[in-house]
């Protein structure tokens, strides 16, 4: 009887291991979906690895990248919402400090030709170095960083599995980001499952008549299948006269673009709230409220806004549903960009 027991309890432990050996490893292939355009990253200057990925998670929550080791990659980047947050319209980085723009949401970096709100970075590799090493957010300074780094045995030996070399390098480190973040795809909404015509997905009546007037009204900007054309663009906001943020215009230097910043996509909108660089509108309905009276006309205002929007109540709550569509819960709650998962 006891020799039974014992067969039972090993055969349970099994099952664990084989199940906890799955959820440890999940898949992390990268995939081009049908219909969408061929990514711009180079993924073989920075293969995806299994070592690579796990390590690149490992040191998007772990808050050592800060300078006080208090803040992490995602205290403003946090999967439910997309990554970012909507806890306040203005990051806040060390001690607190307050930002000048809301955080960005992270998902189809591949794509991406440029990041940041005005595009300062072009380089997905390069896009850590910005938060981190930005007095107002992570305040870090990059030596002291590999230094934290490579007194970590635990990071030596992550660095060492992921690259068999456990000195860490400033481009180990941001070739890992990179592999994490770069996995962030979005791309199973409702809206994907309809387009696919799967298992007799189909939109409602109200979702259909928002489609049709997004088509309308947004897909200019917001184009599909991303919903964005990754254009800088002055989309009417009045300027905020404490924050001065002119956008586009801090890289470049040049009046035409004045206003002016990067398109994002709308998928996942519905709950990525707070709304625009400097996150000063709460609600969808907010948005809409800008678009159809609140936007200011000027010399660099997007030429799809010339035209002044209506819209009628029911229009409004058509285009809103159509917008929820865009939500891809199976991203939202993958399991693989969960800070609990073993390397």
């Amino acid at each position: 009887m006891k020799v039974k027991k014992m067969y039972v309890v090993l055969f349970v432990l099994l099952i664990a291991i084989v199940i906890f050996s799955f959820i440890s490893q999940p898949d992390i292939k990268f995939v081009i979906p049908k219909g969408w355009p061929k990514p711009v990253y180079n993924f073989r200057k920075n293969k995806i690895t299994k070592a690579g990925f796990n390590l690149g998670r490992t040191l998007f929550f772990d808050p050592v990248l800060s300078k006080d080791s208090s803040i992490s990659c995602v205290s403003c980047h946090l999967q439910f919402s997309g990554f970012t947050h909507g806890d306040h319209s203005l990051s806040h980085g060390i001690n607190g400090i307050k930002g000048i723009r809301n955080s960005s949401t992270l998902f189809n970096l591949a794509w991406s030709p440029s990041f940041m709100w005005d595009g300062g970075v072009n380089r997905l590799e390069m896009q850590p170095l910005n938060p981190i090493t930005n007095p107002v957010e992570m305040g870090s300074d990059l030596k002291d960083v590999l230094s934290k780094l490579n007194n970590s045995v635990r990071y030596r030996k992550l660095f060492y599995r992921a690259y068999q070399d456990s000195l860490i390098t400033t481009k180990n480190l941001l070739r890992s980001l990179t592999q994490f973040t770069v996995m962030f795809q979005s791309y199973n909404a409702k809206y994907d499952k309809v387009k696919r015509k799967e298992m007799n997905i189909t939109f409602s009546l109200d979702e259909q008549n928002g489609y049709k007037l997004f088509k309308q009204h947004c897909d200019g900007c917001h184009t599909e299948p991303l919903f964005t054309n990754y254009t800088f663009q002055n989309n009417g906001l009045p300027v905020d006269t404490e924050l001065n943020d002119y956008g586009r215009m801090r890289i470049t230097q040049s009046a035409f673009d004045s206003l002016k910043f990067k398109v994002p996509s709308l998928r996942n909108v519905f709950v990525s709230g707070p709304y625009m660089h400097d996150g000063r509108f709460r609600s969808l309905d907010q948005v809409l409220d800008h678009y159809t009276n609140g936007v200011q006309y000027n010399a660099t205002l997007a030429l799809q806004l010339k035209e002044k929007i209506s819209l009628t109540k029911k229009e409004r709550l058509e285009l809103i549903c159509f917008l929820n569509s865009l939500t891809d819960k199976e991203f939202l709650s993958d399991i693989k960009f969960r800070n609990y998962l073993n390397d």
